[in-house]
């Protein structure tokens, strides 16, 4: 089984095809994602990119453009000053498949 280590939008990933993964939200109207590979692992062959690996791409595509994340509460609280505050924060994610590692 082939993996391979890709970037998207800042972050690396571990990849392998047929693989489902959230990353962060995907401009609008993206359907198809061509990434480079950083490092490809082939059985017992590695083979490290400087800094990609030459001839490997890797294919995906978006199968949902807006998943949300759990909520997440961030509470501010000072004791005996009447200081309490409570905000939220619900992150978006784009679903991307991988399709191909060639």
């Amino acid at each position: 089984m082939t993996k391979a280590v890709v970037k998207i939008g800042g972050k690396q990933f571990i990849v392998a095809e047929k693989e489902t993964l959230l990353v962060d939200l995907l401009p609008e109207g993206t359907k198809e994602l061509t990434l480079d590979a950083l490092l490809v692992i082939d059985g017992d062959k590695v083979a490290v990119g400087t800094p990609t690996v030459k001839g490997v791409t890797v294919i995906a595509k978006v199968v949902d453009d807006l998943v949300k994340g759990e909520k997440i509460r961030v509470i501010r609280y000072k004791a005996k000053k009447r200081v309490h505050t409570e905000t939220g924060h619900r992150q978006k994610y784009s679903k991307v498949e991988i399709t191909s590692i060639k």
